[in-house]
C-alpha cells in the first residue's frame, strides 16, 4: 500500500487546498494508506518538504493550483518520486490535462490503484529563472500580463479572474515584436502572445494549444500575431475551444528548445506565476516525472 505526503498550499483558491484533501484523506486512510500533511508556506518551502517526502520512498501530493503543482513538480523532475495531483487552486490546468477527476472517490482510485506515468516538463532559463523547471507552459505576453492582474484580483475567483484580468491587459496592450528561435530557426513575428506548451491549456481551462500532448517530448509553440484589438477579444471567447488555431493570425510550430525575445521588456510567467520579463528559453525534458493519473 502507497504512503503519501501531502504537501499543502494552505492559501490556494481561497483557502480551498485543506478542505479539498480532508474528504480524499478520508478514503486513503480507509483503503489503508499512511497520509501525512505537511503546509507550506512558500513554494520553496513546498519543494523543499516534497524533496523530503520523495527521498523517503513517499508519494508526494500537490495540494493546491497551478503554481504548486508547477513548483513541486519541477523539483522533482529527474528524480524517481512519484507525483500525485489534487487540484484545489484557480486554474488546475495540468491536472486537466492529465484528465484527472475532480471527485474524491475517483481521485483515490487513481491515487491508489494507478501506475506512474512518465510525463514531459519544461525547463527555463533567464536572468530571474536560473534552470527552473515548471509542468504545464511558459507564456510571453499579454496572458502573463492578465495573469499577473487575475493573480491580483481578491473580488472574482477562477474563469471570471482570468477573463476579466484579460479584458484589463488587452485594453491597454500594444503589439510587441517577437524574436521567437525553435530548434535555430528564428521566426520574427509582431504581436500578442508567445507561448510554449507542454499541456494544452492555461488561464483557468483555455484550450490555448490544443494538440500539445504531455508525452510527445514536444512543446508547441502559439504565436498569436497582431490583429486589431476587437478581433482578439473574439479570439479569447474561441479559447475555451480551440477554436482559435484556425485564425490566420494564431501560428503554431513544434520543437524542444524554444527562445522568446522581444523589443521591449515583455513579461512572461510559468505555470500561473508571473514574476520575471523576456528574454527566456524553454527547453522540454522528456518523461522526466512520474505522475499518477
Amino acid at each position: 500500500m502507497r504512503q503519501f505526503t501531502a504537501v499543502v498550499n494552505p492559501t490556494a483558491g481561497g483557502s480551498t487546498g485543506a478542505a479539498a484533501l480532508l474528504p480524499l484523506a478520508r478514503l486513503l486512510r480507509e483503503a489503508g494508506a499512511e497520509l501525512e500533511t505537511e503546509y507550506s508556506t512558500s513554494l520553496a518551502h513546498a519543494q523543499e518538504l516534497a524533496r523530503r517526502a520523495g527521498e523517503s520512498g513517499r508519494v508526494v501530493l500537490a495540494v493546491g493550483g497551478d503554481g504548486i503543482v508547477g513548483g513541486i513538480g519541477g523539483a522533482l523532475s529527474g528524480t524517481d518520486t512519484v507525483l500525485g495531483l489534487v487540484p484545489a487552486g484557480r486554474g488546475n490546468d495540468f491536472a486537466r490535462a492529465l484528465d484527472l477527476p475532480s471527485g474524491p472517490d475517483e481521485l483515490a482510485r487513481v491515487l491508489l490503484h494507478q501506475d506512474p506515468r512518465p510525463v514531459d516538463t519544461i525547463e527555463i532559463d533567464s536572468a530571474v529563472h536560473h534552470r527552473t523547471v515548471v509542468l504545464g507552459s511558459v507564456y510571453a505576453g499579454v496572458d502573463a500580463l492578465a495573469n499577473r492582474h487575475a493573480n491580483a484580483s481578491r473580488l472574482l475567483s477562477g474563469a471570471a479572474s482570468y477573463y476579466a484580468g484579460g479584458l484589463r491587459a488587452v485594453a491597454g496592450w500594444r503589439a510587441a515584436a517577437y524574436r521567437v528561435t525553435v530548434d535555430g530557426v528564428l521566426h520574427e513575428r509582431r504581436g500578442y502572445t508567445v507561448v510554449a506548451a507542454n499541456s494544452g491549456y492555461y488561464g483557468s481551462g483555455r484550450a490555448i494549444a490544443p494538440g500539445a500532448r504531455v508525452d510527445d517530448g514536444l512543446l508547441d509553440v502559439v504565436m498569436i500575431h497582431d490583429a486589431p484589438r476587437r478581433l482578439f477579444f473574439a479570439l479569447m471567447n474561441e479559447l475555451k475551444t480551440g477554436a482559435h488555431v484556425h485564425r490566420p493570425e494564431v501560428e503554431i510550430v513544434r520543437g524542444r528548445e524554444i527562445r522568446i525575445e522581444a523589443d521591449r521588456e515583455v513579461p512572461y510567467g510559468a505555470d500561473g506565476e508571473v514574476d520575471a520579463v523576456l528574454p527566456v528559453t524553454a527547453r522540454i525534458r522528456p518523461g522526466a516525472l512520474k505522475v499518477l493519473c
